[in-house]
């Protein structure tokens, strides 16, 4: 029998994240663990997630105790992967005559089938996650049900609200942010997302991606002095958290997506947000953020740019509105058509006035001769 180590490390969330805090051990040294069973639990000021094991073995040292906030990248615990004849570990085909394994099923609302997250989050808002009503197989009880509990309660204010808060003031503090708006007529997307069953948005994000692609320079992050333009528009939507604030899941080379690819993952994405069910890839890697606040009727605002994204996008409410229309003769006249306006938070640092009016005027262009 051969034996070697695999490290467990802080793994990066995001481009903004650079370090992250253990909140429980799920395994303690001597414990045999399984490719991708939960190890540990961490948390960013993204996310909090499960961190499964990187390889089979025995967890043989834990070197970050919980509590602790290591950078990205540190070393948290080691995993001796032991090869063994006969069988993989925790086979009991391993040995002969070697004892059968137990059974780890139990009742059905048992603490032994409770993962640490989700006895963590039970006992700090004093709630017996064994009477909670569980969604998982078998009718495991898991994070999302303890927290959908939680909800219920109009007294709880969120650790998400709080770090929301916390983000957006370094945000203040970090950014040279300016805003310039633009007033675009919705006629043509108000018609055709009618038909296809869409609501603005995913027309909007197509037109959006479109112009990223023509002015680059805002499909870019600024992290400290490092500006890095990316070839893939990983676009982030802005999803209403209710009480606790709101969060950023990211579509992942949305460029290669239709308006109705779009629409798609914006759904499934937001769906999982609403059920806290993202895990640390769907808020990581964002390029560029629209934020969508013209569904709950606002007319205007200043978004507050998601670091360290250079620029952020903001739809506002689509009001019919008496405007000024040149008609086939030529002549001007008064017509009432559907408007929104669009408001583009960007940093002074890395863009300048000149590039954030002509990117707002590539997406009225695409917007108003949208023709999907």
């Amino acid at each position: 029998m051969s034996s070697s180590t695999t490290d467990v490390t802080m793994p990066q969330m995001g481009v903004s994240v650079t370090e992250g805090t253990v909140i429980a051990w799920a395994k303690q040294p001597g414990d045999e663990v399984q490719a991708d069973e939960t190890i540990c639990e961490i948390s960013t000021d993204k996310i909090d997630t499960d961190l499964p094991a990187p390889a089979a073995g025995t967890l043989a040292e834990i070197l970050v105790p919980v509590g602790q906030t290591v950078p990205v990248g540190t070393t948290l615990a080691r995993i001796e992967n032991a090869d063994r004849a006969g069988g993989a570990i925790g086979d009991a085909s391993a040995a002969p005559g070697a004892e059968a394994p137990r059974s780890t099923t139990g009742p059905a609302r048992s603490h032994a089938r409770l993962s640490p997250v989700v006895q963590r989050i039970a006992q700090e808002h004093n709630i017996d996650a064994t009477q909670v009503r569980g969604t998982g197989r078998g009718g495991r009880v898991r994070k999302q049900d303890v927290l959908a509990q939680i909800e219920r309660r109009p007294d709880t204010l969120s650790r998400i609200r709080r770090t929301i808060g916390e983000h957006m003031k370094r945000s203040l503090d970090t950014a040279a942010t300016c805003t310039t708006w633009m007033e675009a007529d919705m006629t043509r997307v108000e018609a055709s997302r009618k038909t296809r069953g869409l609501t603005a948005l995913p027309i909007v994000a197509r037109c959006t991606i479109d112009a990223l692609r023509e002015l680059p320079a805002l499909n870019a992050t600024l992290d400290g002095e490092r500006y890095e333009r990316s070839e893939d528009v990983n676009l982030g939507i802005a999803v209403s958290l209710g009480e606790d604030g709101l969060i950023v899941p990211v579509i992942h080379r949305a460029q290669e997506l239709s308006a109705e690819g779009l629409a798609t993952r914006i759904k499934e994405l937001a769906r999982r947000a609403r059920a806290n069910d993202l895990n640390p890839d769907d808020v990581r890697g964002g390029t560029f953020t629209i934020t969508n606040p013209g569904q709950f009727g606002s007319l205007m605002a200043t978004p507050i740019i998601n670091q360290p994204q250079v620029a952020i996008l903001d739809l506002e409410a689509i009001v019919k509105r008496p405007v000024v229309v040149t008609g086939d003769d030529g002549q001007d006249m008064i017509a009432i058509r559907p408007q929104t306006i669009l408001g583009l938070s960007w940093d002074h640092r890395a863009l300048d006035g000149a590039l954030a009016a002509q990117f707002l005027a590539a997406v009225r262009r695409r917007i108003e001769a949208w023709h999907g």
